[in-house]
């Protein structure tokens, strides 16, 4: 999947005909789709926004901030792909941004910086998606919502609220952007085992954030005959793998590359679930009865309404069931933790 996304992207500049072919539509003309990027001036917003610049399912590319975002819509758009680009700053044009998208992309939100608290990081980025999501339920009610912005076990539930009080929720339109953790575990798993990583999958089920992270390697292709501390070590890397980049950036920047990469990636499988492309499966947080958990990531079938279907765990490795029952309470913390942030 994240090869022909970029097959797609080279076929646009080459041949449109073989592009709309590749995609499964025939000689119909693709579909007219608009993206918007909320906190695209940010350090994942740039490079989120230049992806889906150019991805070709793309034809209006709105991007807002609350400053810089002119700028950034400038040199973005000089690029010769298909999309119009159109940048809004400001809390008086986010409207505009919003109007008429089918897709919202939510990467806004603050960086945990030097003496500041998980909690002061949690109420400052819980007070701009709460602010966002009204925006959301007001201008664009049927969009796909796509939520990057951390702590994402806690920004979905704040979501789902805000729109449960507009009177606007729809579960299968709403989802925590987990993909991060999945390019992770795709790629550890690949060097550990010696295959090349283009033909890897690996589910990441439970949320987004440490041990909630629980990449499911006993169900990994192709299989490798790893032993039980190689696949405790590669569990570890990828619930940690945050941590490896902040320390590798000396304290200095996040995983801001890598977030845009797989924003882009689960942002266009949304396009093609919409567009009507079959058997688009990724993983995500989503609302769920996977688990007694009102929230869980695992994967999910995207459609032209979103969520398709919900998909089962399916076999876990006694590991894996153990790391399923720890990462439990955590989760419903945090999803709590949401809930009470939009309610009260």
């Amino acid at each position: 999947m994240r090869t022909s996304m970029l097959r797609s992207i080279k076929s646009l500049t080459t041949s449109p005909s073989a592009h709309i072919l590749r995609r499964g539509y025939a000689s119909e003309a693709v579909p007219l789709r608009k993206v918007t990027v909320l906190g695209a001036a940010g350090g994942i917003g740039q490079p989120l926004s230049l992806l889906m610049k150019l991805n070709p399912l793309v034809s209006n590319l709105a991007l807002y901030d609350i400053a810089n975002t002119p700028g950034v819509a400038a040199d973005i758009s000089h690029i010769n792909t298909r999309s119009e680009v159109v940048g809004y700053a400001s809390d008086a044009e986010l409207g505009k941004a919003l109007e008429g998208a089918d897709v919202v992309i939510i990467p806004a939100g603050v960086p945990r910086k030097p003496g500041m608290t998980r909690d002061d990081l949690f109420n400052i980025n819980a007070g701009i998606v709460k602010g966002l999501c009204e925006a959301i339920a007001k201008h664009c009610p049927k969009a796909l919502v796509n939520m990057i912005s951390n702590p994402v076990n806690s920004t979905v539930p704040i979501a789902a609220e805000i729109f449960k009080k507009a009177g606007t929720y729809d579960p299968k339109r709403l989802f925590g952007v987990t993909t991060l953790d999945v390019v992770r575990a795709k790629t550890f798993y690949a060097g550990k085992a010696m295959v090349p990583v283009a033909e890897v999958n690996v589910p990441v089920v439970g949320g987004h954030a440490g041990i909630t992270i629980l990449p499911l390697f006993s169900q990994a292709t192709p299989k490798a005959n790893l032993s039980d501390e190689e696949l405790t070590a590669l569990t570890k890397r990828t619930q940690d793998g945050g941590t490896e980049v902040v320390e590798a950036k000396a304290g200095k920047g996040s995983a801001t590359l890598s977030m845009a990469y797989a924003g882009a990636i689960f942002a266009d499988a949304c396009l093609k679930g919409l567009n009507g492309v079959p058997d688009v499966i990724e993983c995500s947080f989503v609302q769920s009865t996977v688990t007694e958990l009102p929230f869980f990531a695992s994967r999910v079938r995207l459609g032209k309404n979103g969520v398709e279907e919900v998909l089962g765990l399916g076999p876990l490795s006694d590991y894996e069931k153990e790391g399923l029952e720890k990462l439990k309470p955590e989760l419903l913390s945090s999803i709590e933790k949401g809930i009470k942030f939009a309610t009260q």
